[in-house]
């Protein structure tokens, strides 16, 4: 993804004002949207996951929903999306993660089938039929309708292809999602295609060094498209941010913290480099993957603490060019 590309500030501009939700299929929206479904009776028993649904793009899709046990319809909370990643199904990135531990609306989207009928995410070579980007925005809406969600504190995250699609929603909606988090992130070029983010955009990113699937060092996928060098594919985020060099931290003995200083209007880009970690999820609760998984972080812990230091603000807008391409 070449942001470097992107043209320098603008004037300082303020997101757009908090409009009122659009109908559903009317198109994606990025910019904040009011909450209406505070005071009402949850739609799932709080403390437990439950499946529900929703049409949008003309397809039914369905989410895992899970309330905190303490969940109270007059206190706003943050929402956390998780996309599984490709032939998942929801249940397990909430099983090996410990997201429902945290404070907040934990819900995970279910993908489509795409090639082979495995469920996938849209920005990699075997996605679905479906918009997804549309039906992120669609379940938005629901969920602002029907639970006491925090507009300004909406968050994403996912691993493998559903990394990817993470970073495409940072792409697509940072206007409505605050912050980003990505884990054994698959950032295939159709991620970054038409990626012009208008503002500083915070994201953390975690990769292991021995991934098998999704190579550190960047390769020729097995589905014949190219994935970047995470070094590169972070410091192109960073560049977007306008944000100096990373300071290098080592915690333990294997992981490395790189940490970009003095990013735009309070945005900051992190990455953690987990040395001779596979395709997995830091802080595994159960099996996340092929290859090792570290136990000297928790990715749930680390991306919580940096989604809460990021809510969406009026933060200034980053004038775009037209023809940025994938780098």
């Amino acid at each position: 993804m070449n942001l470097r590309m992107l043209a320098p500030f603008a004037a300082a501009l303020t997101l757009a004002a908090l409009a009122p939700a659009a109908a559903a299929d009317e198109g994606p929206e990025d910019h904040p949207v009011p909450t209406t479904g505070c005071l009402l009776a949850p739609p799932s028993v709080p403390g437990q996951t439950t499946r529900l649904g929703l049409e949008s793009g003309g397809y039914q899709r369905n989410y895992l929903m899970h309330l905190p046990a303490n969940y109270d319809p007059a206190r706003r909370l943050p929402v956390v999306l998780a996309f599984h990643g490709r032939k998942g199904n929801g249940s397990d990135i909430e099983a090996f993660s410990g997201l429902d531990a945290l404070d907040a609306i934990v819900v995970y989207p279910v993908g489509l089938p795409g090639e082979a009928d495995e469920p996938a995410w849209q920005g990699a070579p075997y996605q679905p039929p479906s918009d997804d980007v549309l039906f992120v925005s669609d379940l938005l809406d629901r969920l602002q309708s029907t639970v006491c969600a925090d507009p300004q504190r909406i968050y994403a995250t996912g691993k493998s292809n559903g990394g990817g699609f993470t970073a495409l929603l940072a792409c697509r909606l940072p206007n409505r999602i605050a912050a980003f988090a990505t884990v054994a992130g698959a950032f295939y070029p159709e991620t970054a295609q038409g990626c012009r983010p208008g503002r500083p955009v915070s994201i953390v990113d975690f990769h292991g060094t021995a991934d098998p699937i999704v190579g550190y060092e960047g390769e020729a996928s097995s589905h014949g498209e190219p994935l970047p060098a995470l070094m590169d594919w972070i410091q192109g985020w960073a560049d977007h941010d306008y944000c100096g060099p990373a300071t290098t931290t080592a915690i333990g003995s294997d992981v490395l913290e790189f940490a970009f200083t003095g990013c735009a209007a309070g945005s900051d880009v992190v990455h953690y480099r987990i040395e001779g970690a596979g395709h997995t999820w830091p802080g595994e609760l159960v099996d996340s993957g092929p290859g090792s998984a570290t136990q000297t972080i928790s990715a749930t812990r680390v991306l919580w603490d940096f989604f809460l230091a990021h809510p969406l603000t009026h933060a200034p807008s980053i004038a775009t060019t037209p023809d940025v391409e994938p780098r």
